[in-house]
């Protein structure tokens, strides 16, 4: 498999583990997923932190693997930029787990919202998902090799992640309910530009391989023959 297939191998297994938060409807968490934020599943006194902030972890790691993986062979310099991006998006989430919530704001009201080391990390998060997503929409308006994937639903999906990630501040500014709807479907957002980018890298692979496969089992013809 090439460092591409590997590539995007990594930020394909990204998309589902990002979006681990669906086990809370099969798992007593004792959380509202219309009023919490998904960070609570794995505060720092939640009983499911081990396994919520364990596959968190994993995924921030599998995806800073899949941006060096790809960033060796990116093209040109919005193509790099959007790399670095998304390995900066990954030790972003890292440090989410890291430096957790303490509590769960939304079934405990003494609990404040704002966890200033734990907000600072997911604002970064926020920054490096959004500059991957600009950085890459350049990329695949005008540098070489071409991204179509992304050149046709990048901006469509940088402006839904958007839309829902603006929508999920409510309780920081003391207007808390019905934030987890919009945070989660953020979440499914990135998976999917997780998705996109493993499809151009795919593409991009298949494309470095093409003349390997088409000669793979030839002869060397003999000359005059």
């Amino acid at each position: 498999m090439s460092r591409e297939g590997w590539a995007a191998l990594l930020l394909a297994t990204a998309a589902v583990l990002y979006n681990s938060w669906v086990l809370e409807f099969v798992l007593p968490t004792g959380l509202d997923p219309r009023h919490s934020y998904v960070s609570e599943l794995y505060a720092a006194d939640q009983p499911f932190r081990a396994l919520f902030g364990g596959i968190e972890a994993a995924c921030a790691v599998i995806v800073m693997a899949g941006a060096l993986l790809a960033g060796r062979s990116a093209g040109g310099r919005w193509a790099r930029a959007g790399w670095a991006s998304v390995l900066a998006l990954g030790m972003s989430s890292l440090g989410d787990v890291i430096l957790p919530m303490r509590c769960a704001p939304s079934v405990e009201w003494s609990c404040d919202a704002v966890h200033p080391w734990h907000t600072a990390t997911s604002a970064l998060a926020h920054f490096f998902l959004f500059a991957s997503m600009v950085f890459f929409c350049v990329a695949g308006a005008g540098e070489r090799p071409r991204l179509p994937r992304v050149r046709r639903w990048g901006v469509r999906v940088l402006a839904a992640a958007l839309t829902t990630a603006v929508s999920t501040v409510g309780p920081l500014f003391g207007h808390p309910g019905w934030h987890g709807i919009p945070q989660r479907a953020h979440l499914l957002l990135v998976g999917v530009w997780f998705v996109l980018l493993a499809a151009e890298l795919t593409g991009l692979g298949a494309t470095a391989l093409g003349p390997s496969f088409r000669t793979a089992g030839r002869h060397p013809e003999r000359p005059g023959v």
